[in-house]
């Protein structure tokens, strides 16, 4: 991340642009706080609009839940959590200097497995979050096109705004990807 680093607080705040989309469906246009896609008591993800990619806002009672609810946002764009049963696993490791480098490579590691293996997700949990390593699974099947609806290709994480932080007692994170 170049610059100091941005809070999560300026990042909720800061106006964004609304980026049009292609034919592949994708976060609807509206105002990020009307936007929650999944969300638990305690933890969650949603979608915002970054002119011609999208961002992605996830928090949880640890950095480990909220790296995880961050992952399955992105996910999520590919194809809903909903419509993929939990049948199989793939594990997931990434690696790098600081909190917001791990964010871009775990979420760019859960994309890889998704786009070599055709790997989907319906859950997404992180093991372990020390230091510079990030070790999790994916819980999904592959691609079906008979059963899942595909969405938006998403390229890869970028380290535009990324952020890590904390927020109301709670972890919290936001990415832009590549769409």
């Amino acid at each position: 991340m170049s610059g100091p680093p941005i809070s999560i607080r300026e990042l909720a705040t800061a106006p964004r642009p609304t980026g049009q989309r292609g034919p592949c469906r994708g976060p609807p246009s509206r105002s990020v706080s009307s936007q929650q896609r999944h969300a638990r008591p305690d933890s969650g993800w949603e979608w915002f609009d970054v002119e011609a990619d999208v961002g992605v806002r996830a928090w949880g009672p640890t950095r480990a839940e909220a790296y995880a609810q961050a992952a399955l946002g992105v996910l999520a764009l590919v194809v809903r959590p909903e419509e993929v049963a939990p049948r199989e696993t793939r594990e997931v490791r990434a690696q790098a200097a600081d909190p917001e480098g791990l964010l871009v490579a775990w979420v760019d590691a859960c994309l890889y497995v998704h786009e070599i293996e055709g790997f989907l997700a319906a859950r997404v949990e992180v093991t372990s979050l020390d230091g510079g390593v990030a070790h999790g699974v994916l819980h999904g099947e592959p691609f079906d096109p008979a059963r899942h609806r595909p969405g938006t290709v998403v390229k890869a994480a970028t380290h535009h705004g990324v952020a890590v932080g904390m927020a109301g007692g709670r972890h919290e994170v936001r990415l832009v990807v590549d769409v």
